[in-house]
């Protein structure tokens, strides 16, 4: 297990089921660890500093962000987490459907990477993780163009506050796991356990992950 002693972590989207399991192996490493969602999350870790926050809202995120630093101490590591999937016809898609995956899984993105960065700045450096998926990595499937767009373009995001900041002591790179499996699914079903994407992002928050700067970290299980 990474050991995250003295070591600071903010999880947005930390009541969905990801982010809870992202909240316990950090606490179970050591992190202090500060959590961002619409909901408060269920059985947090014991210490979680939390806020309540929508994403896509810029004052309310940048609210919570202030609230957390100011609780927990300055972020080592920021571990974006909010997401959705949506999935259809393209030409039955409608335009709020569009916009309503683009809002929760891009401009949420935008929203989160512009507030680590500055604070980043302020405090000497960090790190960005984000949690991107194979559909946006390395190839649209049918009916996912919204969900496999916003993805393609969070991880855009990503290498372009890589590039821009690594010299400013801030890294930032994607993790992107196919369907994330969280047990009781089909034995045949294909895919990366939570567990393990949760276990690879605390061992990126150590200082290990610094030398995945810009890197898409593509997680597909068994094949």
């Amino acid at each position: 297990m990474s050991d995250l002693t003295d070591t600071t972590v903010l999880v947005t989207g930390a009541s969905g089921r990801l982010g809870r399991v992202l909240l316990r192996h950090l606490a179970d490493a050591g992190a202090t660890v500060a959590g961002i969602a619409l909901d408060a999350p269920s059985d947090p870790p014991a210490g979680l500093h939390f806020a309540l926050a929508d994403a896509t809202d810029e004052a309310a995120l940048q609210a919570a962000f202030a609230a957390l630093r100011a609780e927990a101490g300055p972020f080592d590591v920021v571990i974006h987490a909010v997401g959705m999937w949506d999935g259809g016809p393209l030409a039955e898609t409608t335009l709020d459907a569009w916009t309503t995956v683009m809002d929760v899984n891009l401009t949420a993105s935008f929203l989160c990477v512009r507030e680590s960065v500055q604070l980043f700045l302020r405090d000497g450096g960090g790190r960005l993780v984000g949690i991107a998926s194979q559909q946006g990595a390395d190839g649209a499937p049918a009916q996912q163009a919204a969900y496999a767009a916003s993805k393609a373009g969070l991880i855009r995001l990503f290498e372009a506050a890589a590039a821009e900041h690594a010299d400013d002591g801030i890294q930032a790179l994607t993790i992107a796991p196919s369907m994330l499996l969280f047990g009781g699914e089909d034995p045949a079903t294909r895919g990366v356990s939570a567990e393990d994407v949760a276990a690879l992002c605390a061992h990126l928050c150590t200082d290990a992950g610094a030398a995945h700067n810009g890197a898409t970290l593509r997680m597909y299980g068994a094949k």
